[in-house]
């Protein structure tokens, strides 16, 4: 009601006397006015109001998204991560279980002696085949590499270091990752 006064005061609308020329600058109806009935485009939306909030919409869609693809992203990586880490520890274990028994007398090394793995060693786990990701996937599986290092950590008490390190690469952006496990391994008891 106030806003329709504010606007007769400052508006002229054909009233016969003579009045001052006025711009009418904008003319805002409240309801019903002499039994005309309420135009329907009161309740309706401006073209503005659709587009902002469209562009909100579009916004929110485009985040929501963008949170999926990179929580997809992130869950990829953690499994083939961890499916490396498997390996590191598969190579690890391979060389634990190798035989190495300090009190021989005999100094031959190799498989079926009683140093397995010798003093100094690097190898590769996986020996010329090459080993994959243990991970379901579709399309090509995912190499991965196994690097074997013993290296005599101490002679008295004899003990031995072993490295292992799996290299694989993420298939979505080509970086190369290593996941490393490191142990110390005495000699076998007799």
């Amino acid at each position: 009601m106030m806003a329709r006064a504010v606007l007769k005061n400052h508006c002229w609308a054909g009233s016969k006397r003579r009045q001052p020329k006025l711009k009418l600058i904008m003319l805002v109806r409240f309801g019903k006015t002499r039994g005309e009935k309420c135009r329907i485009a009161c309740s309706a939306m401006t073209l503005p109001e659709v587009l902002i909030s469209i562009v909100i919409l579009v916004t929110i869609m485009g985040g929501v998204i963008c949170g999926y693809v990179q929580a997809n992203r992130m869950a990829e990586y953690s499994s083939m991560s961890l499916a490396a880490q498997s390996a590191a520890s598969q190579g690890a274990e391979q060389a634990i279980a190798a035989r190495w028994d300090a009190s021989s007398l005999n100094t031959n090394v190799g498989p079926g002696q009683d140093d397995e793995l010798g003093c100094v060693t690097n190898w590769l786990a996986s020996g010329t085949n090459p080993d994959y990701l243990d991970i379901p996937v579709s399309g090509a599986a995912i190499a991965v590499s196994n690097y074997v290092t013993i290296t005599l950590a101490s002679t008295n008490p004899p003990l031995r270091q072993i490295l292992s390190v799996a290299v694989w690469t993420f298939p979505l952006t080509g970086q190369t990752y290593t996941n490393t496990v490191i142990t110390l391994r005495a000699p076998d008891q007799q």
